[in-house]
């Protein structure tokens, strides 16, 4: 029994170890494959779509990064203002909201800063701050869109390019057999294909961070909400 369990121990350590070399391999011909056919492209479109995707991942990652940070525990936050709003302190709230980082604690404090103007000032300058933060989060969205759009539309330029050099080889050459016009067409399809690879990634990170974006806003909106109840509960339109 325990040289049958040490052989199978063996047998799976083999087992493992080979589907590991044949991962590997795949990885390293996949990719290697990848290569060839960005090569095999004009280079012209393909080195410009290939700058779109870098322009516009440098775009995303930054929103990402940026989203990231800015999301915050509203709730720990509102009940920390509710606590010294309770207290009369109006000014440990506003250093509480000040001290919070994100887009949803400076609108609170833009909305305590005016509590002495009575609850509309309140709301107005919620509102007006509110828009200034959205401003901000959205910042950057605009170039990503734009990768997006123009990624697809390199790629079939590309393609017109390619079509139009191989009619070109079959009027110089007289002859409509498929060995003339399959490296234009090969070259014409895969300028397509690779500038709908890009915008595909680019509109999946674009989606995500537009949702990301619409959480913030909302949480923002329903602290803000919040905030006023909690002053006009606790009398605090006041200096």
């Amino acid at each position: 029994m325990r040289h049958l369990s040490k052989a199978l121990a063996a047998l799976t350590l083999v087992v493992f170890s080979a589907a590991d070399l044949a991962a590997q391999a795949d990885e390293s011909s996949g990719f290697q494959v990848l290569k060839k056919q960005f090569i095999d492209g004009d280079w012209r479109f393909m080195a410009i779509v290939l700058v779109c995707l870098i322009l516009g991942l440098a775009f995303c990652i930054e929103r990402i990064i940026t989203l990231n940070l800015a999301s915050v525990n509203t709730d720990k936050l509102l009940s920390r203002i509710g606590e010294r709003l309770e207290e009369g302190d109006m000014d440990g709230a506003r250093e509480v909201a000040k001290s919070t980082a994100g887009p949803t604690a400076s609108v609170l404090y833009e909305g305590l800063r005016q509590s002495g103007s009575g609850p509309d000032a309140v709301e107005k300058a919620i509102v007006s701050y509110g828009s200034v933060q959205m401003g901000l989060l959205e910042r950057g969205l605009v170039w990503i869109s734009l990768f997006i759009a123009i990624a697809p539309m390199l790629g079939f330029m590309g393609t017109v390019v390619g079509m139009i050099q191989a009619f070109n080889r079959i009027e110089t050459v007289g002859d409509l057999s498929p060995a003339v016009v399959a490296g234009g067409i090969k070259v014409a399809l895969l300028t397509t294909v690779f500038g709908l690879i890009v915008a595909i990634i680019l509109q999946i990170l674009y989606n995500y961070i537009v949702n990301k974006i619409d959480g913030i806003v909302n949480k923002m909106e329903d602290a803000s909400i919040a905030l006023v109840d909690i002053m006009a509960t606790n009398n605090s339109f006041k200096a």
